[in-house]
């Protein structure tokens, strides 16, 4: 089935065609044309990838993603685990295989109102609804043309909440030492979810917050792409980490920049919740092996009202060397970060002795 498109490309006369798309841009977008016709042509399904979203008592952001189930998709699935029904100990990189449906015409119904909506260029819905909810989960169904209706919820916080989790994921709740371009590929595109290891003590810490501030929006905020989502989603659900929302980024060129800053994703996410949740203070978690000791200390300043406690693990030595070659020393930052809690530890579980101690479990 033909799904209608809304494809607006700038040309070569104009500023945003002369300035904005860039060669490597241009280029993946007609991969993804190509790809995508050839899955229509061949008659693949078109699924819905659902994903948790969150919200207040006003509004609502919903989060899936649109795809064709190609054969190739399938076909891999089945020779990787050698049973068909069996999808969940797959390499990572057959996230990559499936093909996204580009601006994809999704309606959202949830609690007896519909909303039609589309997804962007990747496939990805992400879209902010307004509507009136109670505090509490929420069930949403997604359908689109040709596509089986699939569910998710969206959690919505409670006016009162005044306690929020924003954790990273990549070496803070599983080891990946991602920065290395060689290990990130090792890790996204050859590593079986099983092989993934949970950071030592890190669900025991995020459990314990989750104990002491049930009603706590829990975001996992990593620079991964949207394809390793539901991978990601059952690696934590497997390793019993709360469930929470999934605020991951684009694979790939943008129209301004041959690679993606996953600092710059990181920032932006950030200031859209402390604008979204003016009263919650949040409990930032994450590593010193990339830029999480200055996004979080960034964060800090802008919104110094704003920071319940900032966690960061230190790696070993062996695994900053492996992340980025550098041990995070520089005291500079806790003292910029006033008026928050700054605590740092090895592990999980020793972090969270010292949040207790803060009186924040």
């Amino acid at each position: 089935m033909r799904l209608p498109r809304r494809r607006v490309r700038g040309s070569s006369t104009s500023v945003v065609g002369a300035e904005a798309l860039n060669l490597g841009y241009r280029i993946m977008d007609r991969v993804h044309e190509h790809r995508e016709r050839a899955a229509r042509e061949a008659g693949n399904e078109p699924v819905i990838v659902p994903f948790v979203g969150y919200g207040t008592t006003s509004w609502v952001r919903v989060l899936c993603r649109a795809l064709y189930k190609t054969q190739l998709f399938t076909e891999l699935t089945e020779m990787l685990t050698g049973n068909p029904r069996r999808t969940s100990a797959a390499r990572g990189w057959r996230s990559f295989t499936s093909v996204p449906i580009s601006e994809a015409p999704i309606t959202v119904r949830i609690e007896g109102r519909e909303f039609p909506v589309r997804a962007d260029e990747g496939g990805v819905l992400d879209v902010r609804l307004p509507l009136v909810l109670a505090p509490g989960q929420h069930r949403v169904t997604l359908t689109m043309p040709g596509a089986e209706p699939t569910e998710t919820t969206v959690y919505v916080v409670p006016d009162g909440q005044r306690i929020g989790v924003v954790c990273d994921v990549d070496d803070t709740v599983m080891v990946t030492a991602l920065p290395r371009p060689l290990l990130a590929a090792w890790n996204s595109f050859v590593l079986s979810e099983h092989a993934r290891m949970p950071t030592p003590g890190m669900p025991v810490l995020l459990e314990r917050i989750h104990r002491a501030h049930p009603e706590a929006p829990i975001m996992y905020l990593s620079t991964g792409a949207w394809n390793v989502a539901p991978a990601l989603r059952r690696f934590l659900s497997r390793n019993a980490y709360p469930e929470g929302t999934l605020l991951l980024t684009e694979w790939g060129p943008t129209r301004t920049r041959w690679f993606r800053s996953g600092a710059e994703h990181k920032v932006g996410s950030l200031r859209r919740l402390a604008e979204e949740f003016p009263d919650v203070r949040w409990i930032l978690i994450g590593d010193d092996g990339q830029r999480d000791p200055d996004v979080y200390n960034g964060f800090a300043l802008r919104y110094p009202d704003r920071v319940a406690a900032i966690l960061i693990r230190n790696l070993t030595v062996g695994e900053s060397v492996l992340a980025s070659g550098r041990v995070w020393s520089d005291d500079r930052a806790k003292q910029i970060a006033a008026g928050s809690l700054w605590m740092e530890a090895n592990d999980g579980a020793s972090l969270s002795d010292k949040l207790g101690s803060a009186g924040l479990l």
